[in-house]
C-alpha cells in the first residue's frame, strides 16, 4: 500500500523591494512554471525568493547584503501555499539588522516552528560547489535539507552550536589564565555529546536513505554504476547505536583536551564532519569530470523527492536554475523522466528551446525582464 502524499504548491509570492523588484504579484501553476529571460534580468532572484520564503535564508552564500532594494530599509516576500488539508499564508519581512517570518499573520518567534512549513529542492549552477568546495558547504547542505525534514534537528542544531560556543569560550580562558578545575568542562563535554549524538543519528538516517536511491537515479541518467554517500565524521564512528557514538565521542574530548586548550576551540565534533560523493570507490571531487559531479548531484536532490514524501508525507517544491543548459539533449530528457507529476516546478531559463516541447506546451509561462515579471500570453 502507498504512502498518501499531500500535494504542495506555491499559488502565489509576492516581492517587495526586493532585490531589483520594486513590487511584483505572480500567480503560479500548481505543476510547471518557466521564467524565461536573458541574463541579470532577476530569473534567479525569483527562485531565490521561494528559497527565502521558505528557509529564511539565501542559498546564493555571501549575496545577503543586497537583498534590499537600494534606496529601502526593508524589503517583503510574501507567498499562499495550499496543499490537501490547509491553506498558509507565509511571510518574511527583512531589514538590515533582523528578519520577521509569519504565518497567516501571526508572527513566529522560532525559526525551528517556521521552517518546516514549506518544502523546496534547489537545483542552481553553483551546485557544483557541494562536490568541489570546502566541508563546511557539504554541513550546511545537510543541516538545511535535514531541519526541512525533522524540526526537531534544528532544535538540536541550535543547542549544540550553543554549547559549543561555550565550550570553545572556555577552553580560551583555561589556557590563558591556566586553569586546571575540569569540573564545568565535564558538564560542557556531556551536553556537546548529548546533542552531537542526537545529530549524528539524523545525519545518518538522513544519508542512508540518500544512498538506497541515488545510485539507481545516476545509473539511469549517466549510465555508470556504483555512486555512493560516504559520511566521514571526524570522531571515526564504526556502529552508530547510541551509546557507542557517546562513548567515542565523550572519548575523543578527554583524549585531545590538551590540543584543543592550546587552540582554543573544539576540534572534534559534527561541526567538523564532511561527506563525500564516491563513485565506483573513487572520490568524484579528485576524479569525477565536471559533468559527472553535476548529475551526482542532480541525483543527490532527486533522491530527496521521495524522501520528503516518504517522511513528511508532502511533496516538496523543486527550484530548477537554468540546469538544462547544461545537460546534453539525452541526459536532459532522462533527468525530466525524474520530475514527478504531483509536483510544482519552477524554472528558469534563457532559451525555451534548451527544454522539451512537451513541457514547454504544458507551462505557464513568465517573460522576465529588468524586474518586471508578465505572463505570456496563451
Amino acid at each position: 500500500m502507498g504512502v498518501f502524499v499531500d500535494f504542495m504548491y506555491l499559488s502565489k509570492i509576492e516581492l517587495s523591494h526586493y532585490r531589483n523588484y520594486k513590487k511584483e504579484k505572480v500567480k503560479l501553476s500548481d505543476k510547471i512554471n518557466i521564467f524565461i529571460g536573458d541574463n541579470a534580468q532577476g530569473k534567479t532572484n525569483i527562485l531565490e525568493s521561494i528559497y527565502i520564503l521558505a528557509l529564511t535564508k539565501s542559498h546564493r552564500v555571501g549575496f545577503e547584503n543586497n537583498i534590499i532594494q537600494d534606496g529601502f530599509q526593508t524589503c517583503k516576500i510574501n507567498g499562499s501555499l495550499k496543499d490537501n488539508k490547509t491553506f498558509k499564508e507565509l511571510k518574511i519581512i527583512i531589514n538590515q539588522d533582523n528578519k520577521k517570518v509569519s504565518i497567516n499573520n501571526k508572527e513566529i518567534k522560532k525559526i525551528a516552528d517556521y521552517i518546516s512549513n514549506m518544502n523546496v529542492i534547489m537545483f542552481c549552477p553553483n551546485d557544483l560547489d557541494i562536490v568541489k568546495g570546502s566541508p563546511q558547504i557539504r554541513r550546511n547542505l545537510l543541516n538545511i535539507e535535514i531541519s526541512q525534514l525533522y524540526p526537531l534537528y534544528v532544535n538540536y542544531l541550535n543547542e549544540y552550536n550553543k554549547i559549543l560556543k561555550n565550550r570553545n569560550e572556555y577552553l580560551k580562558q583555561m589556557n590563558i589564565n591556566g586553569m586546571t578545575d575540569n569540573r564545568y568542562l565535564d558538564i560542557l563535554n556531556e551536553k556537546l555529546v548529548e546533542r552531537g549524538c542526537d545529530i549524528y543519528l539524523y545525519r545518518k538516517k538522513y544519508i542512508d536513505y540518500i544512498n538506497s536511491k541515488i545510485n539507481d537515479i545516476y545509473k539511469n541518467i549517466i549510465g555508470i554504476d556504483g555512486l555512493e554517500i560516504i559520511y566521514e565524521t571526524n570522531i571515526d564512528i564504526d556502529n552508530y547505536d547510541i551509546n557507542n557514538i557517546r562513548e567515542i565521542f565523550l572519548k575523543k574530548l578527554k583524549s585531545n583536551i590538551k590540543r584543543e586548550l592550546i587552540q582554543g576551540m573544539t576540534l572534534y565534533g559534527p561541526h567538523r564532519d564532511d561527506f563525500s560523493f564516491m563513485l565506483e570507490k573513487q572520490d568524484l571531487k579528485f576524479y569525477g569530470s565536471q559533468g559527472q559531479q553535476r548529475l551526482a548531484i542532480v541525483s543527490f536532490k532527486l533522491a530527496e523527492v521521495s524522501l520528503f514524501k516518504e517522511e513528511k508525507g508532502t511533496s516538496p517544491i523543486l527550484l530548477l536554475d537554468d540546469i538544462f543548459s547544461e545537460l546534453d539533449i539525452k541526459k536532459r530528457n532522462k533527468l525530466i523522466k525524474y520530475i514527478p507529476d504531483d509536483i510544482q516546478t519552477i524554472v528558469t531559463t534563457t532559451d525555451l528551446k534548451n527544454i522539451q516541447k512537451r513541457i514547454v506546451n504544458s507551462s505557464k509561462i513568465f517573460i522576465v525582464k529588468n524586474g518586471t515579471i508578465t505572463e505570456k500570453a496563451g
